[in-house]
């Protein structure tokens, strides 16, 4: 009995894990309505023959099936057609506006102004006179664009030479040296080497994180202590 309970909640496990990465890696807020009523559904399906041992494992897995051919079904649709797109997901709505909140909107979208209060403030704002627009997104997102008066200054405005932005890829993580990240910068581990010790870290036993951006910018954080940055005669090939 034990050993069919944990075959049967493996399988399922297996198949559910498989299944999600096929469908693809959303974080749960960028869901749309549609993939939400499927994970929730999945949660049950799931559990119900992990625990059942009198019910067919295959009463189960095809469920489980149908629901992943459903879901890839009506995101193809989505992708292809502008009409199926809304139809399914709904389309964003504008819910603030120069002229002020739009009270017709919050009615269809059965919004409060406790709620869009709460979604600004999550923007980073306050006060409903600092939003040009307010756009509730068909995932259940509110996203804003403040009035040019509002809006956070930027380098640009400042006319500020600001440092040119890069992507750092990790070359060294908790021990271990990760060679396809290192084949990727096109560099070694003697680079690594002589790089901490000129930080004034005698090995790379005593840290945990290395990482290096395309700028040659590297940044290196020990197991004790104070991350260091480190400027480096290395340029990336932009290969990352």
């Amino acid at each position: 009995m034990t050993y069919t309970l944990i075959f049967r909640s493996i399988i399922i496990y297996l198949l559910v894990l498989i299944l999600l990465r096929i469908m693809g890696k959303r974080q749960l807020g960028e869901m749309q309505p549609f993939e939400l009523v499927i994970m929730l559904i999945f949660a049950d399906l799931a559990t119900i023959p992990m625990a059942e041992t009198a019910l067919p494992l295959i009463h189960g897995i095809i469920p489980i099936l149908t629901l992943s051919v459903m879901h890839y079904v009506l995101s193809y649709l989505s992708r292809k057609s502008l009409y199926m797109r809304k139809l399914i997901n709904g389309k964003p709505k504008i819910i603030i506006s120069p002229k002020g909140v739009e009270h017709s909107a919050l009615k269809e979208l059965n919004l409060n102004f406790s709620d869009v209060m709460e979604g600004i403030r999550g923007c980073g704002y306050f006060n409903l006179e600092e939003i040009l627009y307010a756009i509730m997104q068909t995932n259940g997102t509110i996203t804003v664009l403040p009035r040019s008066e509002y809006a956070p200054l930027t380098a640009m405005d400042l006319k500020i030479d600001k440092e040119k932005a890069s992507l750092p890829i990790i070359v060294f993580a908790e021990g271990k040296i990760l060679k396809e990240n290192l084949q990727l910068a096109k560099i070694d581990t003697d680079f690594l080497n002589k790089k901490i010790e000129s930080a004034g870290f005698k090995r790379l036993k005593d840290i945990m994180l290395i990482t290096i951006n395309t700028e040659g910018k590297m940044y290196i954080q020990p197991k004790d202590g104070e991350f260091v940055t480190i400027e480096t005669e290395y340029k990336g090939d932009k290969n990352w």
